[in-house]
């Protein structure tokens, strides 16, 4: 398999150019291209992807299939792009953590019930311009709330992140972005994260769960989950072109978060959050529609991405820089990238009720496009 055929991976379900460059607040602060041309490794076990992923020279790494082991999360270093070179690419027993490092990409695998002795499925702390995109990420509901941990934690000033395209399902805990109430000294300024085309399903809680931090959630479908988006202290989000069905809560807050939402189907559900600030944010985005959202997600997110052929070689085309724009959004200065020591993300209690599975309603509305121009920041 060549290089080549990484960076020739469908956008969605349309061949795009072939490197597919990052979205969201991942294509700021100098955008995000992970190993960029780097000669690329695969690796078909733990010990080798462990050795594949460390350090900070730029790499590209291909898992070739599933891996099983119960152990700690693997540590990815900067500048690397980690890739499942199908959908059958499942890790199950481990997950992934960002820390201490940025620039990575992590694209089209599955990770499933890694308890919480192990970690996170994904972990991001300390880390910036990290681009998560088309994965599966799951556990169970048939084991208690703590049994698992979180699915994917963004913590401790991670920043610049994006989480498109995946399928987070089958869980407790879904996303936490901030850990914890007492930490808005570390966290107040960092944790800017876009989660679009996102389908959620029968999760109980944390889709996600926000603190301190700017969040745009976009173009997501939330299937079955008890709680929605939870805007909790200090929070600031956008929430646009989303459906939720069978959630109780699909926009709340009990702090003193703020959102500002538009074009979204509450279901049976309501918004009780106070009107927020984040109207704009710093990049391009095209909005589906909330009436094309379901079937532009469901079947579509995950790790369904499939290689195109393409020619051989030994490197693969250059990452284009990201594009110079205008800033029109209200979004804070980038701060400094921080290589400072932390412990684990850790969570807080969430209710103890199980979800449950309700048949999906799509619903109807207008494709609406928009286009906020960008600025790169620099970290």
């Amino acid at each position: 398999m060549s290089v080549l055929e990484i960076y020739n991976f469908r956008c969605g379900n349309t061949l795009s150019q072939p490197f597919c460059p990052a979205t969201g607040w991942a294509s700021l602060n100098g955008g995000t291209t992970g190993g960029g041309s780097a000669a690329a490794t695969t690796v078909s076990d733990y010990d080798s992807l462990v050795a594949a992923v460390a350090g900070t020279q730029p790499k590209v790494v291909i898992i070739s299939g599933p891996i099983t082991q119960d152990a700690a999360q693997v540590k990815i270093g900067s500048n690397t792009t980690l890739v499942g070179a199908s959908s059958s690419v499942i890790l199950t027993g481990f997950g992934l953590l960002v820390r201490n490092d940025n620039n990575v990409i992590i694209r089209n695998i599955a990770i499933a019930k890694v308890t919480a002795a192990n970690g996170d499925a994904i972990g991001v702390q300390y880390a910036n311009n990290v681009w998560i995109d088309h994965m599966d990420l799951s556990a169970d509901t048939t084991h208690d709330k703590d049994f698992y941990d979180g699915l994917c934690d963004l913590t401790r000033q991670a920043d610049f992140i994006t989480v498109s395209n995946s399928y987070i399902h089958d869980h407790w805990k879904g996303s936490l972005i901030g850990h914890s109430d007492s930490n808005g000294a570390e966290d107040t300024g960092h944790l800017r994260v876009t989660q679009n085309n996102n389908h959620w399903k029968n999760i109980h809680s944390r889709t996600p769960s926000i603190r301190f931090g700017q969040a745009h959630v976009y173009n997501s479908y939330f299937e079955a989950t008890t709680d929605g988006i939870n805007v909790r202290q200090g929070a600031e989000v956008l929430v646009e072109s989303n459906v939720f069905d069978g959630t109780t809560k699909p926009l709340f807050t009990v702090d003193t978060g703020g959102a500002v939402e538009k074009d979204n189907v509450w279901g049976a559900g309501t918004n009780t959050v106070p009107a927020g600030t984040l109207s704009t944010v710093e990049y391009q985005y095209d909005l589906l529609g909330s009436g094309a959202v379901i079937a532009a997600v469901v079947g579509k997110s995950g790790n369904t991405l499939s290689f195109d052929g393409g020619a051989g070689g030994d490197a693969a085309p250059a990452a284009p820089a990201a594009p110079s724009r205008t800033a029109t959004g209200a979004a804070s200065s980038a701060p400094s990238a921080t290589g400072s020591s932390g412990g684990s993300g850790g969570g807080d209690a969430e209710e103890s009720s199980a979800p449950t599975a309700t048949a999906s309603k799509k619903s109807s509305g207008k494709k609406t496009t928009s286009t906020k121009a960008a600025k790169k920041t620099k970290a």
